[in-house]
Formats: structure tokens, C-alpha cells, sequence
């Protein structure tokens, strides 16, 4: 089998895998949201962060929701990395914009954060500084979920099918599931043009 195969054959397998009820239940919680007339943090480094952007746009434009991702202001971004570092970088973000118990967070990352080991600790940090503030916190992560799904609300977590592709794997259902999102009849309030 060619690795193209292969590798299609590992999104469909994650496809069959990834729990419908709970992408259900992000769709309740994200309409809640919108009807308490909450903000949307979505947080994420690397590839995720690129998701982040693509998603802000999308819950913005297609659900009404107010969104923001620290990562599509690089001037603030490394200013806080430079002058306080870069694990503070998105908790010192939510604390700038007053977020509060009507808001939540979104978290992309494969692995989810792992203070123990020291690992994405702006999404740590962050995630803390969230739970201390009464946010509401959702995300789509992979592996075991690491931080994010220790301490999340509604936390789907992507199945691992091989273990050289998990990242690939991760990042591309990140964007299979907010498409889920904001495609939802419950959510979606503008149509897309194709």
C-alpha cells in the first residue's frame, strides 16, 4: 500500500473514532456562549496557531461568536515574550482583555500542555489563569490530552492511529472539528458561499 493509502486510510479510521456526542456537546457549550454574550479565546502554538487564526475567522464570520487568538497580534506576542517571557504570553493576554465566567478558551495543540514535564506552559499558564478567572474551557487535542484535558469542561481528544503522525493527524481534525462547529445548524448563522 502506497503511504498516500495509508495515510487516508488513518483519517478515516480517526473519523470512525472521534466521539460524535461529545463534538454535540462543544456545539451546546459554544451556543451558550454566543447566548451569554461570551468571548472566545482560541489558543495554540505552531501549526495549531495558524488553526487558531482560520478558526477565529470562521466563528466570527459564520456564528456570530466574538473570538480572538492571541497568536494574530505577532507585535504583542513577542513584546510579551521578550520582555516577560513566553509562558505568560497568553495568560497575560486574557488578563489585558478582562476576560471573565462569560468567556472561554479554545485550546489546539496535540499534546495539550504538561506542567510536570514542562511542556507548552503559555498553554499551562494560561489554562490556570483561565480556571482562576471562572472561564469555561474546551479543546481539541491528541495523545492523552495532556493539561488541557486534565482540567477542561469539554475536551475532545483526537485518537492516535500511528505514532510517527500524530501531529499531522492532530492539526488536520482540529480543523475537521471546528468546521463541524461552525457548519452546526445550532451555531451557523451565515452560510457559507460554497
Amino acid at each position: 500500500m502506497s503511504f498516500s493509502a495509508t495515510y487516508m486510510e488513518e483519517a478515516a479510521k480517526i473519523c470512525g473514532l472521534v466521539n460524535p456526542e461529545a463534538m454535540e456537546r462543544l456545539a451546546d457549550d459554544l451556543l451558550a456562549l454566543r447566548e451569554r454574550g461570551g468571548r472566545l479565546f482560541v489558543l495554540g502554538v505552531g501549526g495549531s496557531a495558524a488553526n487558531c487564526s482560520h478558526a477565529v475567522n470562521d466563528f466570527r464570520k459564520l456564528c456570530g461568536i466574538e473570538t480572538y487568538a492571541p497568536t494574530d497580534n505577532v507585535s504583542e506576542l513577542t513584546a510579551r515574550t521578550n520582555d516577560e517571557g513566553w509562558e505568560t504570553v497568553f495568560s497575560a493576554w486574557m488578563e489585558i482583555s478582562k476576560a471573565n465566567e462569560k468567556d472561554a478558551v479554545l485550546v489546539f495543540s496535540v499534546g495539550g500542555g504538561n506542567a510536570e514535564r514542562q511542556v507548552s506552559m503559555n498553554i499551562v499558564k494560561g489554562l490556570q489563569w483561565a480556571k482562576e478567572h471562572g472561564l469555561k474551557i474546551f479543546g481539541i487535542v491528541s495523545r492523552d490530552g495532556g493539561y488541557t484535558a486534565e482540567v477542561g469542561d469539554n475536551v475532545i481528544v483526537v485518537p492516535v492511529v500511528h505514532p510517527d503522525r500524530v501531529t499531522p493527524h492532530a492539526e488536520a481534525f482540529q480543523a475537521v472539528i471546528w468546521h463541524g462547529m461552525v457548519s452546526h445548524p445550532k451555531l451557523q448563522i451565515k452560510a457559507t458561499k460554497w
